[in-house]
């Protein structure tokens, strides 16, 4: 579903990847773990396109996609949830919905309600304005948006970062169904360990922005990992 083969990419001067390797196979949960400041979002927007790579290739469903804009990966299947809660604040969570549909290649209105079973939270709010919402409402509506545009992949940077527990608790239910029960493939940024063991097929571990380590959700139980993982 996604290979990624030697990926640099930088910020002016400043290298952040350092050719870094990564496969996702379909209907696959990745995580991918490290610590702060390590390349993990870096690795992300490159993946997407958000950041030019220096070097490598990003190849998604047999294509090669690494000139072609974000906009253009979305319609080909990738959904993409970045790090904090983003959302259109001044629009409600209906509006939300409705635009990135509105944006989307299929169009069919179905989706949005399709998204609203996963996160039936948010079908009370439908006219809250999405500034209004909680952080971790405003995540769910987040990854709803990513949802409506109906992707063969989903790309979440931290989805739980900053949000109250019961939330958590949800957003993690609902990623575990939509891979599990849908077979939807999933690349996961997250820190906690406890939560990527419960939902990971397989994991890589991104320092000083190149892979260190990879395996199976049964390796993320090693002490080599767990050093990797310390702060």
């Amino acid at each position: 579903m996604l290979e990624v083969t030697g990926l640099e990419a930088a910020y002016g001067r400043a290298r952040v990847l350092f050719g870094v390797d990564l496969k996702v196979e379909a209907g696959q949960l990745m995580c991918v773990m490290g610590r702060n400041g390590v390349g993990k979002t870096t690795l992300l927007n490159t993946i997407m396109g958000v950041l030019t790579p220096t070097a490598g290739t990003v190849v998604f469903d047999g294509e090669d996609v690494t000139k072609v804009p974000t906009y253009e990966r979305v319609r080909r299947g990738m959904g993409y949830v970045p790090q904090g809660h983003e959302t259109f604040p001044q629009l409600t969570v209906a509006e939300n919905l409705q635009v990135t549909l509105d944006a989307s290649r299929h169009k069919d209105r179905s989706a949005i309600d399709e998204a609203l079973e996963v996160f039936p939270r948010l079908k009370e709010m439908l006219t809250r304005r999405a500034g209004f919402l909680s952080g971790g409402q405003q995540q769910q509506l987040a990854i709803a948006r990513a949802l409506v545009t109906r992707p063969r992949m989903l790309i979440l940077d931290e989805p739980t970062e900053g949000i109250q527990p019961s939330i958590v608790v949800e957003i993690e239910e609902a990623i575990e169904r939509l891979h599990k029960e849908q077979g939807l493939a999933v690349l996961l940024v997250e820190q906690y360990l406890e939560l990527a063991l419960r939902l990971a097929d397989g994991f890589v571990i991104i320092e000083g922005g190149a892979v260190q380590h990879s395996g199976t959700a049964e390796d993320l139980r090693d002490d080599q990992v767990k050093r990797l993982l310390a702060v």
